[in-house]
């Protein structure tokens, strides 16, 4: 699971936790991810290995990589949900967070369940949750684009896979109250009160239809309708929303 210790992260944990999975979290927090892990294990009995790691850093995410794809101590369910926003535009931001910014929505998901898939192939089980983004149904900047091809990704992975027995589904949320817009410096009246998300419900919408099969999902009837719409519109209509979320 990485991203464990805040927002959609930390709510996940809790509740595979709940369901008795041993877990292996991933963050760059080493102390909070310790703080993370002796709640969940005090609280459901379960084991807790944590992994330091930015997953920037092409080093320290081939530990992940090679945790993940382990084939002794196989993991059942991965969880990409490590999370990056810039508040700027792309002029604005110097080529390097860009870079950044890239490798934390595309370059690992796209090699953690490379490394995932080898093992789960391999036993013929297992899971996938790749967090993205409605934003991803949307031209909004390089955010937008790095979960589009999230979105791509999965929904093809999902059909190529399904024949090996892997599961793989993709969560589009929208706005939803966690620490991730704080750390964009990104206040809550820079979207509309109606379009703020609960990150519990978030979660267990998320983890209910990945228990019935589903590839996509998309919490709140808001959000379909948003993401259903977004297909339709005009590039030049859809524009007009690009600075929510930036104030």
């Amino acid at each position: 699971m990485t991203g464990a210790t805040a927002g959609l992260g930390r709510v996940f944990v809790d509740r595979l936790a709940r369901r008795g999975y041993d877990l292996v979290l991933v963050a760059r927090d080493e102390a909070r991810l310790k703080t993370v892990a002796d709640e969940l294990t005090t609280a459901y009995g379960v084991r807790c290995d944590v992994l330091v790691a930015d997953l920037v850093d092409r080093e320290q995410l081939k530990t992940v990589e090679d945790r993940v794809c382990a084939g002794d101590r196989p993991v059942d369910l991965l969880v990409n949900n490590a999370g990056f926003g810039l508040k700027r535009k792309f002029l604005q931001n110097s080529v390097d967070q860009e870079q950044a910014h890239l490798d934390i929505l595309v370059t690992a998901p796209m090699r953690l369940t490379h490394a995932a898939l080898r093992q789960m192939t391999e036993r013929h089980t297992g899971g996938i949750i790749n967090v993205s983004s409605v934003a991803g149904t949307q031209p909004r900047g390089s955010y937008s684009a790095a979960k589009a091809y999230v979105n791509r990704f999965g929904e093809w992975a999902a059909h190529e896979y399904a024949r090996d027995g892997v599961h793989i589904m993709t969560l589009l949320p929208g706005f939803t109250r966690t620490e991730f817009h704080q750390r964009m410096d990104v206040g809550r009246d820079a979207v509309p009160r109606p379009l703020w998300l609960d990150v519990d419900r978030v979660v267990d919408e998320a983890l209910a239809d990945f228990d019935a099969g589903r590839r996509i999902s998309i919490p709140s009837k808001r959000y379909k309708v948003i993401a259903t719409v977004s297909k339709h519109l005009p590039v030049r209509v859809l524009q007009r929303f690009q600075s929510l979320g930036r104030r």
